[in-house]
Order: structure tokens, then C-alpha cells, then sequence
């Protein structure tokens, strides 16, 4: 009997190694994507690179790890630009909802997660596919009690009722929009449909707004994916440019009320098909899309306004990030005071985040702030000097500067927001 349970211990192992890596690709669950080592030839405690593991945060703000898989990797679409394609030569592997149960909750009783991320592959149909992810939380939740977060990535194929028994079970559900426009869609993913996507996410959106409802008014009323909705955009698979991006997020998030835009930079894959770039987009491009996608959900800019800091070719600057560029465009607006501008006008000063906006508001209700007090309220004084106004400090000829973008850019930027 021994070597028989090490044979099935093997076998599962084999599979979440094939199906935790499939899941990387998919970014609507945020992971670290770091890799840490202890200084002490390997004997220290203690690792992030755990296989499968990512972090996310929770509705009250809180990082939390979760087990991020796919429930299998065999796919009857073709999408271009998938690894986990029909037409792909990978190796396949696929759970039953049993096995990502009781790897869940090994998982959870050793403190390795605190919850659940499952997505998949679409084998038989869309129907079979989600109503086997829905069972895993069903057995989950009702069966074992699970309290931990549960994601679970809805295909919008399947039908209405089985989406919504979903989101009676997971905190979160997400649908990918996959690419920014419909003709990008078309041409790469001829499987899959905008009109049916948008449409299940307007049908989830509407149940999350009843669900709120409903609690408000009976108390033991059942919840529906409580951490709302998100998706996701592949960037620089089709020619869609940064313009066309954050339109599209915009209107994902006034239309369906979304918590998340996740951006995922296209990344060449094996065997690739002929329509698709030779090369991945930078990274740094992603990263400048969050950056707008912050711009318009914590600092007051509109898509258009975001759109203005674009180049020529309508994709967003590299060298600088899009407050910035956004800045420079429009120098007339500034210097800002620092002492009278109203909050709006603070968040667009280049270099001043939603916390140090906030404390100098909170600094100047009790004394006239000069450019020593701004700077130790910020991270950095130098990015923020030209577009600010103090008691003792006005940047004379300095915003009108035609050098002063090469002034501002750093050498070598690190990936951090404003």
C-alpha cells in the first residue's frame, strides 16, 4: 500500500507543478513576482518563491496569500496568444475538485495561504469547466467550513445561473476582457465574444448591487462576491495603443463597477502563431498603464486628461511616468501653493501621493508651510520643487525650463507610483 500512496502523492505534485505555473499568466490575481534569498548558503528560513503562491489584497486592505491554480490547462478555444491554446504543444494536466480542496486546506493548515484562486482552462464546454470550479468551492464552503478568500475566474460562456451560484461562493469573481478592443478580440481570440463578455459582467455587477441590497434590508440575506469584480487586458498582443487602453479601462470601470483593471504585458510563447509580435512590450509599459489606472481612480484625472500625457503615437512615455508627462504638457497650471491650493490641485503636483497630500493639508491648518516643511512631508522634494509655491520658495523660470524633463528623469527609475 505504501508505494501505491507515494505513486498518487507524485502524480499530484506533477500536476499542480504544470498547473501552478499555467496560472502565472494570468495577472487578475496580483502576485509579488520577487525572488528573495537568504544570505546563509541556503540554511536560513523562510522563502516567497512558493510554487503557486501569490499575494493579493483583501477588501479591508489586508496582503494575503493565496494558492493560485488552474483547475486544468486543456482548452477547446485557440486563442492566439495563450499557452494553454487547443493548438498548443504544452504538457496538460487537469485537478478534480477534490484534489484542489484537499490542497487548498493543506495548504491553509500550514499557514502557507489564507485563500483560494482558481481559474482554468476550458475542457468539454464552458458549463462542465465552471460548474466544476463552483463545486471545488461549494465543497469548500459548505463541507469544510472555509472561511478564507476565495477568487474564482468565471467564463462568461457559461451560463448566467451557473456565474451566479459562483459568486454566491467566492469573495471575488473576475471575467478577462482579454484585449483592449473588439477587433483585437476578433483577430485573436475567435472563440470568444465582447457582447457576451460585457454582458456577463453587467449581469454580475447587477447581482452585486441586489446582494448589497438585500443585506441592508435582511440581515441573513446571502452575500455575492462581497470583493466585487475585476479583469484583466493583455497589453502589446495587438496594436492597440495606450489611448485605446485607458479608454477601454475607463469604461470598463464606469460601466461595470469594477474593484480592478489588471494589466498582463503580452509575453511570447512557444510555437507561437504568426500573427502575433516577436517580442514582448516593456515591462515598463505595464507599469505606466497602473499608473494611469491610479491616476484615474485615487487622483481626480479624467481618461482624456490621462490620454493628453500620451506621445504622438498615442502610448504613454517611458522615461517619465504620466503625472509627470501630464504636468509638463500643461505648465500652466502651475506653480501650485502649497498653503491655499485646494486638495485637486495638490494630487496633480508631480512627486506629491495620496498620503503626502494628505498631510500637508493636515500641516497647514496650523502653521504656513515653507519648502523644509513640504519636504519632510514628502518622499522626494526635488521631483515636487518645480510645480510647488511655499512662503519661502517660488520656482522663478524654473517650470518654463525647456530641459527641465531631462532635469526630472531619473537615471534609472524604479517601478514605484507617484
Amino acid at each position: 500500500m505504501f508505494p501505491k500512496v507515494l505513486m498518487v502523492q507524485q502524480t499530484l505534485r506533477q500536476k499542480l507543478e504544470i498547473l501552478a505555473d499555467a496560472a502565472k499568466y494570468d495577472a487578475s490575481c496580483a502576485s509579488s513576482g520577487t525572488a528573495k534569498k537568504n544570505s546563509l548558503g541556503g540554511k536560513g528560513v523562510g522563502s516567497t518563491e512558493g510554487m503557486g503562491i501569490c499575494h493579493a489584497y483583501a477588501p479591508d486592505g489586508r496582503c494575503i496569500s493565496l494558492l493560485k491554480l488552474l483547475l486544468t490547462n486543456h482548452c477547446i478555444f485557440d486563442c492566439h496568444y495563450c499557452i494553454n491554446r487547443k493548438s498548443s504543444n504544452v504538457a496538460r494536466a487537469r485537478f478534480t475538485p477534490q484534489e484542489v480542496v484537499d490542497l487548498t486546506l493543506n495548504f491553509y493548515r500550514r499557514n502557507y495561504i489564507e485563500g483560494l484562486f482558481l481559474s482554468s482552462g476550458i475542457v468539454k464546454s464552458a458549463n462542465h469547466t465552471m460548474e466544476q470550479m463552483v463545486e471545488v468551492a461549494r465543497i469548500l464552503r459548505e463541507e469544510h467550513d472555509f472561511r478564507g478568500y476565495i477568487h474564482l475566474k468565471t467564463i462568461p460562456e457559461a451560463d448566467a445561473e451557473i456565474i451566479h451560484e459562483a459568486g454566491l461562493y467566492a469573495d471575488r469573481v473576475s471575467i478577462n476582457v482579454e484585449l483592449p478592443t473588439r477587433a483585437g478580440l476578433t483577430r485573436l481570440a475567435p472563440d470568444k465574444n465582447e457582447s457576451q463578455i460585457e454582458g456577463a459582467m453587467g449581469r454580475t455587477k447587477a447581482r452585486i448591487i441586489q446582494a448589497k441590497d438585500e443585506r441592508k434590508r435582511f440581515r441573513h440575506a446571502p452575500r455575492f462576491a462581497p470583493a466585487g469584480q475585476s479583469t484583466q487586458m493583455i497589453v502589446g498582443a495587438d496594436d492597440a495603443n495606450d489611448t485605446a487602453i485607458i479608454g477601454k479601462a475607463s469604461r470598463l470601470y464606469g460601466s461595470f463597477g469594477l474593484r480592478r483593471v489588471y494589466y498582463s504585458a503580452f509575453s511570447p510563447i512557444p510555437d507561437a502563431s504568426a500573427v502575433l509580435p516577436l517580442k514582448r512590450p516593456p515591462l515598463l509599459r505595464e507599469h505606466r498603464l497602473y499608473q494611469s489606472d491610479w491616476l484615474m481612480r485615487f487622483y481626480g484625472f479624467a481618461p482624456g486628461e490621462v490620454a493628453d500625457a500620451a506621445e504622438a503615437d498615442g502610448n504613454l512615455p517611458l522615461d517619465i511616468d504620466p503625472k509627470l508627462a501630464w504636468a509638463l504638457k500643461f505648465r500652466a497650471n502651475f506653480p501650485v501653493d502649497v498653503n491655499r491650493a485646494a486638495k485637486e490641485q495638490l494630487l496633480r503636483v508631480p512627486g506629491l501621493g495620496t498620503t503626502a497630500v494628505g498631510r500637508i493639508l493636515a500641516a497647514r491648518r496650523h502653521r504656513t508651510l515653507r519648502l523644509d516643511d513640504v519636504a519632510r512631508l514628502t518622499a522626494s522634494i526635488a521631483k515636487v520643487r518645480p510645480f510647488i509655491c511655499a512662503l519661502d520658495w517660488r520656482p522663478t523660470l524654473l517650470t518654463d525650463r525647456a530641459d527641465l524633463r531631462g532635469l526630472l528623469t531619473p537615471k534609472q527609475e524604479q517601478l514605484e507610483l507617484f
